[in-house]
């Protein structure tokens, strides 16, 4: 593995693999990034691709490329699209400043001291620009996660990791503000007289209070996302049980729906009532501006052309097949219901299940395939396996 040597030798690769390397980093959510894509990038010329790799800003695995975690991570934190939250990075410039502040008191050396003021004055700007960046990255975290994550299970635990995430971040802020403003280190403060440093105090305490404020707002999303996740989840369940009480075509002997809908009487069901204008006798023969527009109108909707309706051929026996084929056909929804309201696993279940003819084996695997590819959102897919007949299948539960 080499290393750069200088600024100007990272820059200049950095410079000339450009293209590649902005490919790859607007495809890192991909997982496989092709080691042929990258050749038709760089005009098949191998040679960019390995000194890429020799010097750790790709790395290799298989026929894919992935650009090295160092780098990845820099690129994120200058652009600003990092989605992970760090914490502890807070945490270290805290004791990081809290140290240097030590240093300095007990430095007598007006040069040293200076030096560990000016790494007092970095971490500050530091700390406040992290608190901002991670109470934005919480903040698009949860929106994120709200909307795009489909399993019901892992989008609560996700927000309320992500709830843990707002806690420790809060802590952190207040941390943050009595070392700033607690008597603890006011020594510090009032010896080093440095008009910057007291800009940059200024300034951290300003992003300090609009971290608390949107940790607050954010707290209330989480907690009315995650109501609203259970108030969705009870109405699921009861839509699915209604389907599938309907499917079964006992809607109305195992609950009181006509009850319920017989003492409703929402406007929805009310029907869209109609308005319609009518004209007086006495404004029709007096007015002639309204006869005026009742021709216009009439001449509107008037088509003067007429079409002739073509007329079919009386002799059909061309048509007419005398064989037929029948084709029995499984309800692949009334299969879903019903595994949905029971507790076995999907390919034991469709193995005891009455599809009122003899199904093979073979069939039964199709029916299993057809399930997960159109109804996946309804079950609920494990790590496990188990094999039969030569055949491994997935584990399958229902939601």
């Amino acid at each position: 593995m080499k290393t750069f040597s200088s600024l100007k030798e990272l820059f200049a690769i950095l410079s000339r693999e450009h293209k590649l390397i902005t490919e790859i980093f607007e495809k890192r959510k991909v997982l496989a990034y092709k080691y042929d894509d990258a050749l038709a990038v760089v005009d098949y010329n191998e040679d960019k691709i390995s000194a890429l790799i020799e010097f750790s800003v790709l790395r290799e695995n298989g026929p894919y490329l992935e650009i090295d975690d160092q780098y990845l991570q820099f690129f994120e934190q200058i652009l600003e699209v990092n989605e992970e939250i760090n914490v502890s990075y807070i945490n270290e410039n805290l004791q990081n400043i809290k140290q240097n502040i030590n240093y300095y008191l007990q430095e007598n050396n007006e040069h040293r001291k200076y030096n560990y003021l000016r790494q007092i004055k970095s971490a500050f700007r530091k700390t406040g620009v992290i608190a901002i960046r991670n109470v934005v990255d919480l903040r698009r975290n949860i929106d994120n996660t709200f909307k795009n994550e489909p399993n019901y299970k892992i989008k609560k635990a996700k927000l309320e990791h992500l709830d843990v995430k707002r806690n420790d971040i809060s802590a952190l802020v207040e941390l943050t503000d009595q070392l700033v403003s607690g008597e603890e280190e006011q020594t510090f403060f009032k010896t080093a007289l440095d008009e910057e440093l007291q800009r940059i105090i200024v300034g951290l305490k300003m992003q300090l209070n609009s971290s608390r404020h949107n940790l607050i707002d954010i707290q209330k999303q989480i907690i009315e996302f995650l109501n609203r996740l259970k108030y969705q989840s009870g109405l699921m369940e009861k839509i699915r049980q209604l389907k599938y009480l309907k499917d079964q075509f006992e809607l109305r002997s195992k609950t009181n729906i006509l009850t319920v809908l017989n003492a409703d009487y929402a406007l929805v069901y009310e029907p869209n009532p109609a308005y319609p204008l009518k004209l007086s006798i006495e404004q029709l023969q007096g007015d002639d501006e309204t006869l005026d527009i009742i021709k216009k109108v009439v001449e509107r909707n008037k088509s003067g052309v007429r079409k002739k309706q073509s007329v079919a051929d009386h002799n059909l026996a061309d048509y007419l097949e005398t064989d037929t084929e029948e084709i029995t056909q499984i309800n692949l929804e009334e299969v879903k219901n019903s595994f949905l309201a029971g507790s076995n696993n999907l390919f034991d279940f469709l193995q005891s299940y009455d599809f009122g003819r003899p199904v093979s084996f073979d069939e039964c695997v199709t029916v299993y395939c057809q399930l997960i590819s159109q109804y996946d959102m309804h079950f609920r897919l494990t790590d496990q396996y188990q094999k039969r007949n030569d055949t491994e299948y997935l584990l399958i539960y229902p939601l």
